[in-house]
Formats: structure tokens, C-alpha cells, sequence
């Protein structure tokens, strides 16, 4: 494994993370034993970043994460997120069931109650899941802070935060990383974000580097479960299925003209990006985990960026990654 800095703490963290969410939630059935197979593999790699939040199954996806983590602590920096509350006690963050709560108080209420599921003492990398519309950044990260000088937190992040929130929440407490959606298909962040986050220092850790399991090429929309909820998003739908089923398809055949399957070549693709990048591509299958974690030995070429660039322009819009109205929380 090959290992980037976060931020400028100091940490030195696998090139390629592992996001924990599709364990047991989000993506159809959970395999408890499966996902603890593939953490234990992920310690094997030398994988030593996992990510996952408060929400994730309501609660049950940091439990899950402790079983493995706790008895390897020295092993793992752990990165869980704050802020999005349930109505609805299988709504996804952003979705329809789910409000964003960013306030000190239910802060408070929330580290405690991940600290006791994690059963750890602090955590490394506490992220606010996005921007509270309705909480000043400053108020937000000010209280964040607070944890770390209590002892409960180390590192600091922002998720699906823009440049002015980066910026704020900077100037109160160093912001160690800024978890985005980042990949082939999903750039938008290139214009104004990521040259905010490296002015300032913050890695990029790009949630959905593979697009969802889209740009895989394995993937097929119509087998999707009833508790997938990809279903919901609007790349996967009618409107968008046969452009991005062929644009996938002609990124795989490039991918195997270069002796990787298609998530290596996409994983490749967001780590040719920068060394300040630190993709976290979830899985909870070991044999995806596997693939992934040999991405880190890709050499992309000039050519091969561009020819990548070229594929994915042909085939023009491939829609958006969320919702309208989970969109509305996002680049805040």
C-alpha cells in the first residue's frame, strides 16, 4: 500500500480508504460476516483509513466498524460525521426522511452517543456531515474545537462543504480534510473548491469515487433492490440509463485495453488527480476490496487522461448525482 498525508497533520493514511456506509446501509441486504471479513482484509492491505457516520443505519454501521476496530485501534485512523437526524429510521443523508442539525447542542449529544457505539476514547476524524443552512460555520467548527481540546476529537472535517464555508470554518480551527463527492463522472469541485482546499491545506477525500458502483461496468440499474437506494438518484434512471450504460461500457473497454478491470482505472484516474486526494471507495465484499486496493499501483499516462476526458465528453450529460432537493445541502 502507498500512503498520502492528511492534510497537514502529519497522519500518513492509505492512498485508498475504505467507506464502511454499504455495509448495512443504503445498499441492499447487509452480510454482517462478509463485512467483517472484508475489514480484517482491509487491515491485510494496509488499509488504514475507514470512514463511516452517525446515520449510517441509524447507529448500527459504527457498531459494526467496532468490531473490528477496536481490537486493531493502533491499526486504524476512524473517521465518523455528525448532523443529519431521521424521521424516517431508513432514510438515506439527504433523502427524503433525513434534516440536517448542525447546531453545538445536538454536536454534543451526537459525539457522545459515536464514541460509546465505536467504543474508542477519541475519534481521529470527526466530520460535520454538511453546512446547517440555519448554523454560522464559525458556531459549528467552534464547537467542534471544543472537542478536540477536550480530548474527544482529533482532526477536523467538512463534507459537501463550498469555498467561503472552507474558508470560515479555516480561520477557527484547522480543517484537516473536506469529504466530497469526487470522481470521473462527478468534477464540479475542480473549479473552485479543490483550489480552496489546497491553498489551505485540507485533503480532498472524494466519497463515491466509483460513481456508485456505475462507472464498473458490473453494475446492472434494473437488478437494483427495493433497498437500494440508488434507485432514487437520477443518474440511474430512464432518463440517464442507456447514455451512461454506453459511456461505461467504453471506459471499461479502455480500462481492459489496459489490463485493469474498470474500478482500478477510475480509482487510478481520481489518484492521478493529487497527492492530496484520498479516495474512499466502500465496499463489503473482499473481493472488491481486493481490486480496489490494487489500484494504487496504476500509472496513468497523459494519454490516458486525456483519452478518459474524451470517453466521458462524448457521451455529454450524465445527470445529476442527487436529488434537487438533496442538492440544496451541498457546496453550502
Amino acid at each position: 500500500m502507498k500512503y498520502r498525508e492528511l492534510g497537514n497533520t502529519g497522519e500518513k493514511l492509505s492512498a485508498i480508504g475504505l467507506g464502511c456506509m454499504g455495509m448495512n446501509h443504503g445498499y441492499g441486504i447487509a452480510d454482517d460476516e462478509e463485512s467483517i471479513a472484508t475489514l480484517n482484509l482491509a487491515l491485510d492491505h494496509g488499509i488504514n483509513f475507514w470512514d463511516t457516520a452517525d446515520i449510517y443505519a441509524d447507529g448500527k454501521n459504527e457498531e459494526l466498524v467496532a468490531k473490528v476496530l477496536k481490537p486493531n485501534r493502533d491499526k486504524v485512523l476512524i473517521a465518523t460525521k455528525f448532523g443529519f437526524r431521521k424521521a424516517d429510521a431508513n432514510a438515506m443523508p439527504g433523502q427524503p426522511g433525513s434534516f440536517f442539525d448542525g447546531s453545538p447542542a445536538y454536536m454534543k449529544t451526537a459525539v457522545e452517543a459515536s464514541l460509546k457505539r465505536l467504543n474508542i476514547d477519541v475519534i481521529d476524524l470527526y466530520y460535520a456531515h454538511r453546512v446547517d443552512p440555519n448554523v454560522p460555520v464559525e458556531d459549528m467548527v467552534g464547537a467542534m474545537a471544543d472537542l478536540v481540546k477536550e480530548g474527544k476529537v482529533r482532526y477536523l472535517g467538512l463534507s459537501e462543504a463550498g469555498p467561503a464555508s472552507l474558508r470560515k470554518a479555516h480561520a477557527v480551527h484547522p480543517i484537516a480534510a473536506l469529504q466530497s463527492e469526487y470522481s470521473i463522472l462527478t468534477r464540479d469541485l475542480e473549479t473552485e473548491i479543490l483550489p480552496v482546499c489546497r491553498e489551505l491545506g485540507i485533503s480532498l477525500v472524494p466519497f463515491s469515487p466509483l460513481s456508485r458502483g456505475l462507472i464498473t461496468n458490473t453494475l446492472k440499474v434494473d437488478d437494483l433492490g427495493e433497498g437500494d437506494f440508488r434507485k432514487t438518484l437520477p443518474r440511474f434512471g430512464d432518463d440517464y440509463k442507456h447514455n451512461n450504460e454506453s459511456l461505461v461500457a467504453a471506459f471499461a473497454a479502455f480500462a481492459e485495453e489496459k489490463n485493469c478491470t474498470a474500478a482500478q482505472f477510475a480509482l487510478a484516474w481520481v489518484l492521478a488527480q493529487g497527492d492530496d486526494i484520498i479516495p474512499i471507495p466502500g465496499t463489503k465484499r473482499t473481493k472488491y476490496l481486493r481490486e480496489n486496493a490494487a489500484s494504487v499501483d496504476i500509472e496513468l499516462s497523459p494519454a490516458d487522461l486525456e483519452a478518459i476526458a474524451q470517453i466521458v465528453k462524448r457521451f455529454g450529460n450524465t445527470g445529476p448525482r442527487y436529488s434537487e432537493g438533496a442538492m440544496k445541502l451541498v457546496n453550502n
